[in-house]
């Protein structure tokens, strides 16, 4: 019986601690240059688990820029920019360009909306 009741508080604590990680609202693009400004552009930076975390929310903001590239291609509509299927990612000169927008914006802005613009400036579609 003990063992029982603990395991249904574990479990109702679980539940009540996970919740609001969902709740969370995405990360706007101010906050995420601001924590990005902060971390050493250095090997030794891949262990820190802040720059891993800012990895994440990087690579799935790459993932939702090009799947509204893939999406407007789909409806016959020009994207906002055309990529190479690969890509590589100087991160100085990312953050270069994140940073020279404006704070006002970037607070406005999602990481993926500011990653998009990085991607429009980088790699324009040719004129139609």
């Amino acid at each position: 019986m003990r063992v029982a009741s603990f395991a249904a508080a574990f479990a109702a604590l679980s539940v009540g601690l996970a919740t609001p990680a969902f709740a969370q609202p995405a990360m706007t693009l101010d906050a995420f240059v601001t924590q990005a400004n902060r971390i050493p552009l250095n090997p030794l930076a891949a262990i820190r688990p802040d720059a891993r975390r800012l990895v994440g929310v990087a690579n799935r903001s790459f993932d939702t820029v090009r799947s509204d590239i893939s999406a407007a291609r789909a409806a016959g509509r020009r994207p906002g920019a055309c990529p190479p299927e690969r890509i590589e990612v100087n991160p100085r000169q990312l953050l270069a360009f994140l940073n020279a927008i404006p704070p006002a914006r970037r607070t406005r802005m999602s990481v993926a909306e500011g990653f998009g613009e990085w991607m429009a400036s980088r790699y324009p579609c040719p004129a139609a």
